[in-house]
């Protein structure tokens, strides 16, 4: 009797539990001016910097690979060290297309980049996720090195380990030729980027982004809520490789070869540092993270070039334990910013 007489007062309530939800996403949703900082620095970069905007292209790229990686790491809580197998999957892609079908326009290059990315984050996702933990830190390593072995064991088609260069795509739109400068490629990789994060943004604050926090925070919890939470990490994980896989095209088009490189365990560490130096679960920590990467990476080189990798170590060490004091989470402090704004 209790309960029947529950029912009605239950779905009364849930229109305005649903307006509510709606409306604390559409709030989170809106664009804030603070938030066009990076987009304007990145424009600026291209007048000031004229003369670098290869290195600044190679910056994009990595911003978009961490970003992807922050979809996953710090919105669904994967946490994975096999995200290069993505980003070399879509090199390859395009690689391939230019090389061997003769097909060189870029933009269906990094489309068909994507989609076999995503084909195989879903393959791999189905089954690795079933995992967590140390477990699919080990599974999602192997992985990638697998993928290395198999590419050099058939050299005809990967070029083995000395990759497959002449990659040069088509003039962009069939009207803007590449210059030796970069600004055509910096350009092209910062429209790029700028389409795919905002489409990321819009994943994270939608009904879909709060359930995979909500997976993230307690995943027993959304077991038991009825959420099918192994194909929302799936998805998650299909969506963030399509990403990768666009980064690894770009990475392609943009350097005019691939090696079997893009697989190394230490291109999938070194992204996990980008977001350890920027921070997860914001999106932009993509931007700071990737920057400051390789920005330690260029000067702590030059200062050692054979120890080089103990400094950044170094520097890792102490981000690490400097963000455990408030005044140093850039998370929090960026989210004080925006909600003021």
């Amino acid at each position: 009797m209790a309960a029947d007489s529950l029912a009605p007062t239950v779905a009364a309530a849930l229109p305005q539990a649903r307006e509510r939800a709606a409306r604390f996403l559409a709030a989170r949703h809106r664009l804030r001016p603070i938030e066009a900082l990076p987009w304007l620095i990145a424009l600026a970069a291209f007048f000031i910097f004229p003369d670098r905007m290869m290195l600044g292209s190679q910056a994009l790229i990595m911003i978009l690979f961490a970003l992807s990686l922050d979809l996953i790491l710090g919105f669904a809580g994967i946490v994975t060290l096999g995200h290069a197998a993505f980003f070399g999957i879509g090199a390859y892609t395009a690689g391939l297309l230019i090389t061997r079908l003769q097909w060189t326009e870029p933009i269906t290059g990094l489309l068909a980049a994507a989609a076999c990315a995503a084909v195989a984050g879903v393959l791999s996702g189905w089954i690795l996720l079933r995992y967590r933990g140390l477990a699919l830190l080990v599974l999602t390593l192997s992985t990638t090195i697998m993928l290395q072995e198999i590419g050099n064991l058939v050299p005809d088609f990967t070029g083995g380990y000395d990759g497959i260069p002449g990659v040069v795509p088509a003039p962009l739109l069939g009207r803007f030729e590449y210059d030796l400068y970069g600004h055509t490629y910096y350009l092209y990789a910062l429209v790029v980027l700028f389409l795919l994060f905002f489409l990321a943004r819009r994943i994270v604050y939608s009904p879909f982004g709060r359930a995979l926090a909500g997976i993230r925070e307690n995943v027993a919890r959304m077991h038991a809520l009825g959420s099918p939470v192994h194909w929302r990490l799936v998805t998650a994980y299909a969506i963030a490789a399509a990403i990768a896989g666009i980064a690894g095209a770009l990475f392609a088009q943009t350097n005019g070869f691939v090696t079997l490189g893009v697989f190394d365990f230490e291109r999938s560490a070194g992204v996990l540092m980008m977001l350890i130096l920027g921070g997860t679960g914001w999106l932009y920590g993509a931007f700071i993270g990737a920057v400051l990467y390789m920005v330690l990476e260029n000067r702590l080189s030059a200062v050692s070039p054979e120890f080089w990798q103990f400094g950044l170590g170094f520097v890792l060490v102490a981000v690490v334990l400097l963000v455990r004091r408030p005044r140093w989470d850039w998370v929090k402090l960026w989210r004080r910013v925006v909600a003021r704004t």
